[in-house]
């Protein structure tokens, strides 16, 4: 078989040469850094801030911070990354999706640099936006270097099972450099920053450029897209033709169903494992909590005390310092005796993550009707989501994890799913158009506001529902809610799914 730099293996030849393993060498680096990059977040956010803002990590400031960041963040990366599918139809799939790693290689190092908190949001919303190209860009880039559809379907499947281990690896090296600065071996960054934990976690990020670089010489461009833009023959991409009548319905299902992926990622997942485990009735959190419960209660006394006081008099700083105290004693509690346990949680959600895209790497070589693969992995969800967040949190609260898991697993395989469909549903001229309108607008500026619905919107208000709810804690209420959400977007995902168009059946490389 040929190892050309335009893989022209004919279809039904299984075999790879160099070029194709070089080819998916850089797609599961890309996609594994995809998750890496997006994972600091969590991970780097609140120490950031606390340092850049001057108070502690658990101080109301960065709180509002956090939900900032996060929402900017968002917005950026759907708006640019949408706007990056144009130019992956227009100037190429592997020189965008090149482009978009190099930026979120850098940005994170100038995150990490940052001595401003402007400068720090600016760098993670650039991250962010080359997360969002790279992802398009790589699954059409995948989908029509591969002639043989099952071998495209593998390509793709299987490269992008190293998402998940991205969000492992991060985790990893975050503990390893939290060790390192604990027992005093972290060198000293130049200027007047710190040399805190949360910058060099976050100058790791340009792990992926080093690998990427050395290897760009060697892969290809899109073969079958490069001799169309030379014959003059590929049509010039435009969000308008997206909704034309051959396209709208493709368009806008899966722009549904992507957010409804994500709004289970973020509004389930992801809340329950920052502000829902605290609440697990588990022996080991008990005392914990009645620690938390005190210490919060007096400094919401202290609030109120200081709102009827000048500000700067002796009385209102003594009261100040005891409110600071108070948020330092409960930093603590959370880092040693909760943060285990929401370590644990999200271990095992990442693990799920990890199974699921597995399973839909299998799934692609094995069924026909992709509306069927997607149902396979919507119904359980549809019976897992609610099983697990409504009885099991409660009832058997020792197996949360596991529940955990297996919401993970049927949440995560759809964001493979979307990555090889996609490519199949949309003209060449269109694919990073289509593919990025998709899973941006859809998934990452509506989805991911499902964490604002889950917290400000549906905990708050679940005595409507039943006014003994109204006694939950704050904890245990944003848990419930998370179960709502997730139930809600998988049962929405599951009745869209049977609208979503089978992809045609001619060859990508054909249309």
């Amino acid at each position: 078989m040929s190892s050309s730099p335009g893989i022209s293996s004919s279809p039904g030849d299984n075999s790879l040469g160099i070029t194709q393993w070089l080819v998916l060498t850089v797609a599961a680096i890309g996609f594994l850094f995809d998750t890496y990059e997006l994972l600091m977040t969590p991970l780097v956010l609140a120490p950031a801030l606390s340092e850049l803002l001057g108070v502690p990590a658990n101080h109301p400031d960065v709180t509002t911070w956090v939900g900032r960041v996060l929402w900017i963040t968002a917005l950026c990366g759907g708006v640019f990354g949408m706007l990056g599918g144009l130019l992956i139809d227009r100037f190429g799939r592997k020189t965008v999706m090149v482009a978009s790693i190099f930026l979120y290689s850098f940005s994170p190092v100038m995150a990490g640099m940052s001595a401003s908190l402007e400068w720090l949001i600016f760098f993670r919303c650039t991250t962010f936006v080359g997360v969002c190209v790279e992802f398009v860009a790589a699954v059409t880039w995948l989908a029509e270097l591969f002639p043989d559809r099952r071998m495209r379907e593998l390509a793709i499947g299987w490269t992008q099972a190293f998402a998940s281990v991205g969000g492992l690896l991060v985790t990893g090296v975050s503990a390893w450099i939290t060790s390192l600065a604990n027992s005093g071996n972290l060198p000293d960054l130049p200027g007047d920053i710190s040399n805190s934990p949360w910058r060099y976690t976050l100058m790791t990020g340009l792990f992926p450029a080093i690998p990427i670089a050395l290897l760009l010489p060697f892969v290809p461009e899109s073969k079958v897209w490069k001799e169309r833009k030379l014959a003059g023959k590929l049509g010039r991409p435009s969000f308008g033709e997206l909704f034309s009548p051959t396209l709208a319905r493709t368009t806008i299902v899966a722009t549904l169903l992507s957010a409804c992926a994500y709004a289970a990622a973020f509004g389930t997942l992801q809340v329950t494992v920052t502000q829902g485990v605290p609440g697990l009735p588990i022996e080991r959190l008990d005392e914990p909590r009645k620690e938390m419960g005190k210490l919060t209660k007096a400094n919401k006394a202290i609030e109120k005390d200081r709102a009827e006081l000048e500000p700067g008099s002796d009385k209102d700083n003594e009261l100040n310092k005891a409110f600071l105290g108070n948020l330092k004693a409960l930093g603590k509690i959370n880092k040693e005796k909760v943060q285990p346990i929401r370590e644990e949680v999200q271990f095992l959600q990442e693990l799920g993550g990890l199974g699921g895209r597995i399973l839909l790497a299998l799934a692609l070589g094995m069924i026909v009707s992709r509306r069927l693969i997607l149902q396979l992995f919507q119904l359980p969800g549809l019976v897992t989501i609610p099983l697990v967040w409504f009885w099991v949190y409660f009832q058997q609260p020792e197996y949360f994890v596991w529940g955990v898991f297996l919401a993970g697993l049927f949440t995560v395989a759809q964001f493979s799913y979307f990555g090889e469909y996609l490519p199949k549903v949309f003209p060449m001229h269109l694919r990073g158009t289509g593919g990025s309108f998709a899973t941006n607008v859809g998934g990452r500026m509506f989805g991911t506001s499902a964490a604002f619905l889950t917290t400000s919107l549906i905990a708050p208000n679940l005595h409507l529902i039943a006014a003994h709810l109204a006694d939950l804690s704050q904890f245990k209420k944003v848990a419930l809610a998370a179960g709502v959400t997730g139930t809600a977007v998988f049962a929405i995902g599951l009745v869209l799914s049977f609208f979503l168009p089978e992809p045609p059946r001619e060859e990508i490389h054909g249309k």
